[in-house]
């Protein structure tokens, strides 16, 4: 099989995965980053009575038309406590901001529009017709359609929801994606490896990836180089019904690689495996029923590479959320090379100049098993296939890693 390009692996990917439609009712509490299920009706009238928007004067405005007007003072309306009476001619309700317009008034004088006189007030400034009231329903009302359904539910959108009355809400379920780490060599982190050992990583970089873009972890652990011990895990998987099982190691076709043979033996359908792409040539994706099967490489900076550019938008297909945009272009800050046939991804970390623009800069050894550089990473800088030498200061795209404005 010849080694795909890195969009045409992206978009077969993508195109056979359907968002989750199964659902499920969180906690308002509990919502943050969900997708709603069901369009989400008020269940109340927002104002649920003409406010007031300002401290000041309740009034009746054929009173006050001109500077000058006396006003008797017959009660007070505050948030939470309105005034039950009626404001009849020549009358005022002092009222505070949210509190309920008294019967009778039409209008609010700002505070300090108004001069205390004994018993009432005298205004210092005309009064508009309306003025300074939220008429009831100005935000919305009963069983209006305020979020539909599809929409991502951030910090904006679940004060809405809570201010419609909101305790609860039905979401989609979040997909889930089960992670196995193969090879004798690893162990887990907190433990003495012995000289031919080396500590896993990839699963917590990958597992925070998962978690981020929108789905649970199902945290298979580390299984030897064993056709049995891979099959029982995978069974595990398939029992639990999870959206993605996702390997770390083992997917090439070397003696010790045995993840694609067993896969293949509990009935995986390949789609591909082997990327025109440096890091991560040996990325496998296919399916067993309905679960997508994505084979990462093992080498910690490959898994988190491809794990970017594949099981992330991936999962945000499966949670109906938007792809985040980590595309940008930014300037070379040295001269590139010339490229080979594989699309280079190459850690570089960015800087901004004084006129502002941001540039790239590589690090100088891009060797895949250095993870420490990865750390200092900003961004990756993208290298077409056959890219000819691109001098420095020339647009150069990038993909970021941290997709947040650069100081």
């Amino acid at each position: 099989m010849s080694m795909l390009p890195v969009a045409e692996a992206q978009d077969r990917l993508l195109s056979r995965a359907k968002p989750v439609r199964t659902t499920e009712i969180v906690s308002l509490r509990e919502a943050e980053g969900r997708v709603l299920a069901t369009d989400l009706e008020a269940k109340l009238t927002q104002p649920p009575f003409d406010a007031s928007a300002m401290d000041g004067y309740a009034l009746r405005r054929d009173d006050a038309p001109e500077p000058g007007a006396e006003l008797k003072l017959i009660g007070t309306s505050s948030a939470g406590h309105g005034f039950d009476g009626l404001v009849g001619k020549g009358e005022t309700v002092r009222i505070f901001t949210g509190a309920p317009v008294p019967a009778g008034a039409d209008s609010v004088l700002l505070q300090e529009d108004a001069e205390k006189i004994e018993g009432g007030i005298r205004t210092a400034f005309p009064v508009r017709p309306g003025q300074h009231i939220r008429p009831r329903g100005q935000d919305f009302v009963e069983g209006e359609a305020v979020l539909k359904v599809g929409t991502a539910l951030d910090f904006s959108r679940l004060t809405v929801a809570a201010g419609m009355n909101h305790a609860a809400l039905e979401v989609w379920r979040k997909p889930v994606v089960a992670l196995l780490a193969t090879g004798d060599e690893l162990l887990p982190p907190g433990s003495t490896p012995a000289p031919a050992q080396i500590i896993a990583s990839s699963t917590f970089g990958i597992a925070a990836l998962v978690r981020r873009a929108g789905a649970e972890v199902l945290d298979l652990g580390i299984v030897p180089d064993d056709k049995a011990a891979i099959s029982a895990a995978i069974a595990r998987a398939r029992q639990a019904e999870v959206d993605v099982i996702v390997t770390l190691g083992g997917a090439s076709v070397g003696d010790h690689d045995l993840v694609q043979s067993t896969l293949l033996a509990s009935g995986m359908t390949l789609d591909f495996w082997r990327i025109a792409m440096r890091p991560g040539k040996p990325l496998m994706v296919g399916s067993l029923g309905e679960t997508h099967i994505v084979g990462l490489p093992g080498n910690p900076v490959s898994s988190l590479v491809c794990g970017l550019l594949f099981l992330e938008p991936l999962i945000r297909k499966l949670a109906s959320l938007q792809p985040i945009r980590r595309d940008a272009t930014v300037e070379a800050a040295v001269t590139l090379r010339a490229n080979d046939q594989r699309q280079d991804y190459v850690r570089a970390t960015l800087s901004r100049s004084a006129p502002g623009a941001l540039s790239a800069e590589p690090f100088g050894k891009q060797d895949s098993s250095m993870m420490k550089i990865f750390a200092r990473t900003d961004c990756l800088i993208v290298r077409p296939p056959h890219a000819p030498e691109l001098p420095a200061g020339s647009p150069c795209p990038v993909i970021l890693l941290r997709p947040e404005p650069f100081g």
